[in-house]
């Protein structure tokens, strides 16, 4: 392939090695390559030559025309310049020879990164080898007025390079389409653009509507006197035809065209559905609304429809499915398979009870032989003399008697819980405590101050040791109570499943229900009194419980008992016995609430561990009003479905109510009626031959229901029994290319162009009354 010109990013060209990215692409040619030649304006003699950019195919690109040479330089190129597409071809033909969409972008070279233009669509295969975060599609176009003419010239180059034109040298008459009433700025640029850059020898502009309009009229479509309603992409036109010529003065313009209508699509299945957001692309919109997308007769009826759900409006709606794939199912396992899985699972239980038993075993044999240790080497000192027990004591690491005896009680109450024995009694507790302090048992005048000293300190010691070894033994009694009692459970498990799984669940219905109401009462009051408080406030006596109204009742008699206007209580020791009642019936009430709680936890553990179906509440007392948290569940195709109903009319009706998307201006019905006023210098018999002839052309005419809808409105504006009939053209995409070639075919052509010596000699200021006659 040689070498590929890419244009850097200061404008001059650099060769390089052509990648090899280029060879993936279908078409016989990878990259077209844009001739490069200097050309001098003869208007400004110091512009500098102007380097071209480089066009890249699309994915549906054009295929270069080889016969370009076949025609005489008289033949002229008829160019439709639209919005959405651009059409180039040879006048007389049937068809253009190019088609493409009409933009441009300019993405990065990921390795290189250098600059090229891509003219319409590009070839996702394209995709990895270059950068498309930082661009997007350009278009030349501002609505339908063309003002980026740097754009402008690569889509002429890219289309006269397809249609086969070499070095783009034109040197073919041109006749180009453009808007109605284009502004003249706009006009001279184009002109200036094709005279000076491709040297095209003569050039005529025309209406693309009203080229839709002669040709239709030619196939006896449309009358000479007529209306043409074109609905294009970013706006939108009426133009009224007298004796086959456009009324320009009272033609109507609606910036409303089938762009917004993808962009409003685009936005209401956005907002309807907003984790698909990636997959409702403008592309796929744009596809959406061709394919589904059409007009309501009756808008607000229509709406009505939807809105009551019935089975017409079911049948209307349209579902797009997204791309889903289904989890994979696991298959319940059967009789054989749970069998085998409780046998390994109950082999590999008793192969750790074993390992712990064993465990076990070896460490009451480690204790036993370590205390018969122990009580050897106290045995020894007790034979040996008192200068001898310093030498041994030393060896062992024991640094007096009574901490070998520490340790034998320590080991020996470590050797009877590993074997499952009941822990020292009360009598024996108590005994080593005596012993240990000697001064608790002695009266107080039988001591010295300082044994009295020595004696609150050993009393302060032994009642803190007696608490915390009295707190041990409770431990250990609860955990041997516990293990029985959850074997005694696992044993009427066995015994019947069912029965037990029934008892357990009515078990956690009851201590729920039991805390809940102990809670509600605490927060609400127990609304016992039968006094309801419709105004939702709570007071004070509805919110204590009739244990707490007891003890309020006893307080406040208690402190008026004594008599009038005296008030005795607590002068007496039985008084104080009353605080005393109320505090044990209030720790015994809390003692309740706990050991309910406590022991709903406990079951609430049980059925989890042997019911799977069961599910515990998050919340034990959820509050009076609090909405439950939805549940999650798996994902099925139809969460991956967007569902078009109303949309499919709604978005095309903007082109009747373009206030629904903040555009205050007139629909496609109103416009008629606009233009029609306009006509004040033709007669009411003129009015009637052009409402009888309305041609809807332009790609948004395409929607079902738009020309009954049309006509249904501009009946309501013209006068009773006056004639009317809307049609839509015969293809109303190429009808305005078809006309132009057929307008350019004709022997008379030739008088409506003007050449590059009249635009040099006669200036801008002449293109502002050149108007081209559509009837020759």
């Amino acid at each position: 392939m040689g070498s590929v010109l890419l244009p850097s990013t200061y404008g001059f060209p650099k060769q390089i090695p052509s990648p090899s990215l280029y060879s993936i692409t279908r078409q016989e040619e990878s990259i077209v390559v844009v001739g490069e030649k200097p050309k001098v304006s003869p208007i400004s003699p110091s512009r500098p030559p102007k380097q071209r950019g480089r066009a890249m195919p699309s994915i549906w690109r054009p295929s270069r025309q080889a016969d370009y040479d076949c025609f005489s330089s008289a033949t002229p190129i008829v160019i439709d310049n639209g919005g959405s597409a651009f059409r180039i071809g040879w006048a007389g033909e049937l068809d253009p020879r190019v088609t493409f969409r009409n933009v441009v972008q300019r993405p990065r070279h990921k390795t290189t990164g250098e600059t090229v233009t891509i003219v319409g669509d590009h070839d996702p295969a394209l995709m990895k080898y270059f950068d498309y975060t930082r661009t997007s599609h350009r278009s030349a176009f501002d609505s339908n007025v063309v003002y980026q003419f740097e754009i402008m010239e690569y889509v002429l180059d890219y289309g006269f390079e397809r249609l086969g034109a070499n070095d783009l040298q034109v040197d073919h008459p041109i006749l180009m389409t453009e808007c109605v009433c284009n502004p003249i700025s706009s006009r001279s640029k184009m002109a200036e653009l094709l005279f000076e850059t491709y040297g095209v020898p003569s050039i005529a502009f025309g209406i693309d509507s009203a080229f839709s309009y002669k040709f239709n009229q030619q196939h006896g479509i449309c009358t000479e006197d007529g209306l043409a309603v074109c609905a294009g992409v970013t706006t939108s036109h009426v133009i009224p035809f007298v004796k086959g010529e456009p009324v320009l003065e009272a033609c109507c313009r609606t910036n409303i065209g089938g762009y917004h209508v993808t962009d409003y699509l685009k936005q209401l299945l956005s907002l309807k559905y907003p984790y698909h957001m990636s997959s409702i692309t403008w592309e796929k919109a744009e596809e959406l609304k061709m394919e589904h997308c059409y007009v309501a007769l009756d808008y607000a009826s229509e709406l009505q429809l939807f809105q009551k759900g019935k089975k017409e409006a079911e049948e209307k709606t349209r579902s797009w499915q997204l791309p889903w794939v289904p989890p994979p199912q696991e298959e319940a396992p059967s009789e054989e398979e749970l069998a085998r899985k409780a046998a390994l699972k109950e082999k590999q239980g008793q192969r750790l009870r074993d390992m712990a038993a064993a465990k076990r075993s070896i460490r009451i044999s480690e204790m036993e032989n370590e205390l018969h240790g122990l009580k050897d080497l106290l045995q020894q000192l007790g034979q040996v003399e008192e200068t001898e027990i310093s030498s041994i004591l030393s060896k062992t690491g024991y640094d007096s008697r009574q901490e070998i005896e520490s340790a034998i009680q320590k080991i020996t109450q470590s050797l009877r819980k590993a074997k499952g024995e009941p822990n020292e009694t009360e009598e024996r507790i108590d005994a080593s405590l005596a012993e240990k302090y000697p001064l608790t048992n002695v009266p107080d005048d039988m001591l010295t101050p300082e044994q009295l000293k020595e004696k609150r300190k050993q009393t302060f010691l032994k009642t803190t040791s007696e608490g915390r070894l009295r707190a041990k033994q409770k431990r250990f009694e609860e955990e041997s109570m516990r293990e029985k009692q959850n074997q005694q459970e696992e044993e009427k498990r066995l015994e019947n499943p069912e029965l037990y799984l029934e008892k357990l669940h009515a078990r956690y219905r009851e201590l729920s229900e039991k805390v809940e109401q102990r809670k509600r009462l605490k927060t609400n009051g127990a609304r016992t009194n039968g006094n309801q408080n419709l105004s939702g406030g709570v007071g004070r006596g509805e919110r204590l419980n009739a244990a707490q109204k007891e003890r309020m009742r006893l307080l406040t008699t208690a402190a008026f008992d004594r008599g009038k206007g005296e008030d005795t209580f607590g002068a007496r020791d039985e008084d104080w016995q009353l605080y005393k009642l109320m505090s044990k019936d209030n720790d015994d009430e809390d003692n309740g609430q706990e050991e309910d709680e406590a022991e709903l936890a406990r079951v609430t553990a049980r059925l989890q561990d042997i019911d799977p179906t069961f599910v515990a509440k998050s919340d034990m007392v959820p509050l009076q009003g609090t909405p439950e948290l939805p549940r999650f569940r798996p994902l099925t195709a139809e969460d991956f479905q967007i569902v078009i109903g109303v949309e499919r009319f709604r978005c095309p009706e903007i082109l009747f109510q373009p206030n629904m998307v903040g555009v205050d201006q007139a629909g496609l019905d109103e416009m008629v009626g606009v233009s029609l006023r306009r006509l004040s210098t033709v007669d009411d018999a003129v009015k009637d031959r052009i409402s009888n002839s309305i041609l809807v052309t332009g790609g948004s005419s395409l929607f079902p229901g738009l020309v009954p809808r049309l006509e249904a409105g501009i009946m309501q504006i013209r006068p009773y029994l006056s004639p009317l009939k809307v049609v839509r053209a015969s293809d109303p995409i190429l009808d305005a290319w078809r006309g132009a070639a057929t307008y350019a075919a004709s022997s008379h052509f030739a008088t409506q162009t003007f050449s590059m010596q009249d635009y040099y000699e006669k200036g801008e200021a002449w293109l502002r009354q050149y108007h081209i006659q559509y009837t020759l």
